[in-house]
């Protein structure tokens, strides 16, 4: 992920911070959506926060690394979730509004995880329901692994592999034009060129969706300014001595592993190789969806997360 956005044979930046990629910067709904945010003070960072409705917290561990939560609010589904929940969402250290020197400021996993227990710690609750994206999803089951004691319910949707090497993605496969297009920014992108980080990031979103027309809906508006690459970096530079596939072993709360059938970003086989190996855990495709199965079947989406919650 910390190479260059062309890179689809490995774990590139691109694809983990998987469709976190997302987007880049949605001013303008996204900004406008942020009268309840606030802000508090975890262990070396000023963390911002977000929470929409009333009830159990959910917390939304967003993807990336190095993307704010601002992608999210392009999805239909939290708004319907949260009129039965408090829906929580966050931006990592580092990114968005949780302000900081990111270049002083460390950005490992422990130190992801310690941010998010803080803020668990925060909202004032024993156990909290995590639902992770992308990166989001690894995140979570590396926080469940640390502190299985606070996780109520774990909900993991198109997530990189416990082994972040084992991350399998299809884009060269199923668009070799679209990964040469982006080739062509590579060299330019890796020596800062922000035009060409902007150009090769237009490419990739083409890729996530199912429907060619929701990927242009969802890309409309948007620039690449909320990325933040030398988080990214960071943030993968300490991935690779981690694997969390013995410890998701011992989970033993109840856990959700979603996946879209048509997830170029994330092959549907990750998902379900988490699922074999949580205990227990379900399993549930979205048949039309790619890597963002709460914009692209947003209604679906939300009955599947309200059944899970509730025990069904």
């Amino acid at each position: 992920m910390s190479k260059s956005i062309r890179k689809t044979r490995g774990v590139a930046w691109q694809v983990i911070a998987l469709a976190a990629f997302v987007f880049v910067l949605f001013t303008p709904p996204a900004l406008a959506r942020e009268e309840n945010g606030k802000t508090f003070e975890a262990p070396g960072a000023t963390i911002y926060y977000e929470a929409i409705g009333t009830g159990e917290p959910i917390v939304v561990v967003n993807g990336g690394p190095g993307f704010d939560h601002t992608y999210m609010h392009l999805a239909a589904a939290w708004d319907t979730l949260a009129k039965n929940h408090e829906v929580v969402f966050y931006d990592q250290r580092g990114n968005g509004r949780s302000v900081g020197d990111h270049k002083s400021q460390t950005q490992t996993l422990k130190d992801q995880i310690d941010d998010l227990e803080a803020l668990r710690a925060h909202l004032g609750v024993e156990r909290v329901d995590l639902l992770g994206h992308s990166w989001g999803g690894y995140l979570v089951m590396a926080y469940a692994a640390v502190h299985p004691d606070r996780v109520a319910h774990l909900i993991i949707v198109d997530s990189a592999a416990p082994k972040i090497k084992d991350t399998r993605f299809l884009f060269d496969d199923v668009f070799p034009e679209v990964t040469e297009r982006q080739a062509a920014f590579a060299f330019a992108d890796e020596l800062g060129d922000k035009s060409a980080t902007a150009a090769s990031l237009r490419e990739y979103l083409t890729m996530l969706c199912y429907s060619p027309e929701k990927s242009q809906a969802f890309a409309a508006g948007m620039s690449p300014t909320a990325f933040n690459k030398e988080v990214n970096k960071a943030v993968f530079g300490d991935l690779d001595r981690y694997d969390l596939n013995p410890e998701i072993r011992k989970f033993k709360f109840p856990a959700l592993v979603i996946t879209g059938r048509y997830d170029m970003n994330v092959a549907p086989v990750v998902a379900y190789k988490i699922h074999q190996g949580i205990p227990g855990s379900k399993f549930l495709v979205f048949e039309r969806s790619g890597h963002l199965p709460f914009y692209e079947e947003p209604e679906a989406f939300v009955k599947a997360v309200e059944e899970f919650l509730a025990g069904k």
